[in-house]
Formats: structure tokens, C-alpha cells, sequence
């Protein structure tokens, strides 16, 4: 491994085409989706979906100025009923964000040999923005569309946004000549600047994309149009091993893929898988269960357990210290 792979895996590289008027994210993603996978068992075509969402998170959660969660999440009819991520952003400058995932699903439904994608049915995607105590949270959703998430993505942000975006990622386990076998992801996000001055044309109410729902050709025209198709044809090029391989940096591919349109970056952001659980949480969910309902909780060895979804994390807690009974003693 290089030098130059160290310092860009598990990142998230802003930029900025200033002749296309078009803003985007360079992720790749290393040790903290093998990190996300292996606190779960998960079967291939489960796997495939969570590693897609959590590159998706990494590239929106650091488009997004956060205070502090944001969480996407898939659910759907068919064997994969959820997938859940959230991306908590740095608590102070120069800390890694992180990133949580997690997958429920039923294993007698799934279809082993088929697309992942597939396996989610008929559903919606949503994305949730909690800036913290005292903030009202947001909730945008829009129904599956396409044949990607990263297709879904691109349709909320056209139809909850009327922001224009592109997502091009690739995913999948590699290894290197004796080293072991890993997940590795890489992407690339565009995003069209926002309208300033009210010069956008408003989006029609029935879009051109499927079932209905907007597109970029409903929320641009004229020089934005021509623009955002011109970016759009340049991503085009990327290469898979570009988004993923060893040799390339992300700031290369830039020069690589939009030398003309004058990119420029800005400081990369580090993320890290991180799970927000703690016992603490535990006892103040509990905290709405009278002794009655405790004591229904309570197992044969006479202790409340509690399982972290998303790390997988167990908690064994005596049920005299739980619910608002014991609170208020």
C-alpha cells in the first residue's frame, strides 16, 4: 500500500468547478466500511446495499452543514425491509466525522442471484437532518425510483431540493497481492449551485423522470442546462479503478475528469465509523416503562438486555434501576 493511499482512504474531498457553476464530494471509503460491515453477518446482496448507503452518507453528510446527525434510510417491501445509516459530523475542526449503518431484512425472501437493488421492492427513501437540542428536525422522503440508490438520492434532491445531482460510485471487496481480502468504495457527487436571485425556472408539478417525479431537465435551462450536462458527460469518464484503485488521488482524477472547468478543492474530511449508543441511552429509553412493564422485560437470569442495532454493542442492566418509577425513587 502507498503512501498516497494512507492519506486518502476514508475521506470525503470537497470541490468546486468554478465554469460550471457546480459544486461536488470525492469519497473513498476503506477501513471504515469493513468497520461497518463486520458488526453484522450480513448476506452478499444485503452487504452490497449498505456499503452503496453508506457511500452515499459520507458524500451528502459532509455536502450538508451539520450540527450534528444526518440519517438516511430505505425502506422498502421486498426482502430488504430498511437500511439505515447515520453520519454524525465533526464535533470540533479537525475531527473525522463518523459513520453508522445498519440492515434488517428478511432472509427467506432474498433472492441470492439477483440485483441488489432488487431486493427492496416497492418503498421510499428518506433523509433526516437533526442539527441538536433545540433544533427542529428536518424530513424529506420521495419513493424509490431508478435502479440505484444512488438513483433515489438524485431524485430526492431534484423533488424535495430542486437541486440537480449526479452520483457516479463504485463498490466491492478487493485485495492486493497477499494481503487480505476488504471492502473498498469510492464515489464522486455533483450538485448544482443554488439559484441566486430567483433566475431558475420553477419546476413543473408533473417532472419528466420516472412516475412523474423531477428531473434536472425540469429545474434547469439555457447556460445552467448546457453546464450541468457538460459536468455530467465529463463524470462520464471516470473510471472504475480511478474511484477505487491505489494510484490515483482524488485531486488527480479531478484534473483527470474537469481540468477545463477550473476545479478546486477544499480541506478533505476524515470519517470513521462510530456508534452514538451508550448505557446512558439505554436507561433514559427506559425511562418511560413503569416496574410493571420492566419486569415483563426482565429475562430468566434476571437481568434487562439491550442490543445495539448498529454496532451490535450488549447492554445487561438490573431492573431496579430501570423505568420512571425507579427514576423518581
Amino acid at each position: 500500500m502507498t503512501a498516497q493511499t494512507i492519506t486518502w482512504d476514508d475521506t470525503v474531498l470537497p470541490f468546486q468547478l468554478d465554469r460550471a457553476d457546480v459544486r461536488g464530494r470525492v469519497a473513498r471509503l476503506d477501513g471504515v466500511l469493513d468497520q461497518v460491515l463486520k458488526q453484522h453477518s450480513y448476506p452478499p446482496v444485503i452487504e452490497a446495499l449498505v456499503a452503496e448507503m453508506a457511500l452515499l452518507t459520507a458524500l451528502i453528510g459532509q455536502s450538508v452543514k451539520l450540527r450534528w446527525k444526518l440519517s438516511l434510510q430505505v425502506r422498502g417491501k421486498g426482502a430488504a425491509r430498511l437500511i439505515a445509516t447515520d453520519y454524525y459530523g465533526p464535533a470540533e475542526e479537525g475531527e473525522p466525522a463518523r459513520i453508522r449503518a445498519y440492515a434488517s431484512y428478511d432472509a427467506d425472501r432474498l433472492d441470492h442471484d439477483a440485483a441488489p437493488f432488487s431486493q427492496i421492492g416497492d418503498g421510499y427513501f428518506a433523509v433526516m437532518i437533526d442539527q441538536g437540542e433545540g433544533m427542529v428536525p428536518y424530513q424529506g422522503f420521495t419513493p424509490i425510483a431508478g435502479g440505484s440508490l444512488a438513483s433515489c438520492a438524485e431524485t430526492y434532491f431534484a423533488q424535495s431540493e430542486q437541486l440537480p445531482s449526479r452520483f457516479v460510485l463504485t463498490f466491492g471487496k478487493s485485495q492486493v497481492p497477499g494481503g487480505r481480502s476488504h471492502w473498498r468504495a469510492g464515489g464522486v457527487m455533483l450538485q448544482h449551485m443554488p439559484s441566486i436571485g430567483g433566475n431558475r425556472p420553477v419546476a413543473a408539478e408533473a417532472g419528466s423522470g420516472e412516475g412523474g417525479l423531477l428531473s434536472h431537465v425540469d429545474i434547469l435551462s439555457g447556460e445552467d442546462s448546457e453546464n450541468w450536462t457538460r459536468a455530467n458527460a465529463l463524470l462520464e469518464t471516470v473510471e472504475e479503478l480511478e474511484l477505487i484503485g491505489p494510484s490515483v488521488s482524488p485531486t488527480e482524477l479531478l484534473v483527470r475528469l474537469f481540468h477545463e472547468e477550473a476545479p478546486r478543492v477544499f480541506d478533505a474530511q476524515p470519517v470513521r465509523f462510530g456508534c452514538s449508543c451508550s448505557e446512558d441511552k439505554v436507561r433514559q429509553a427506559m425511562s418511560i416503562y413503569s416496574q410493571k412493564d420492566i419486569k415483563h422485560m426482565t429475562t430468566e437470569a434476571g437481568v434487562v438486555t439491550a442490543d445495539c442495532q448498529f454496532c451490535s454493542a450488549h447492554y445487561e442492566l438490573d431492573p431496579k434501576t430501570l423505568g420512571f418509577e425507579a427514576k423518581n425513587a
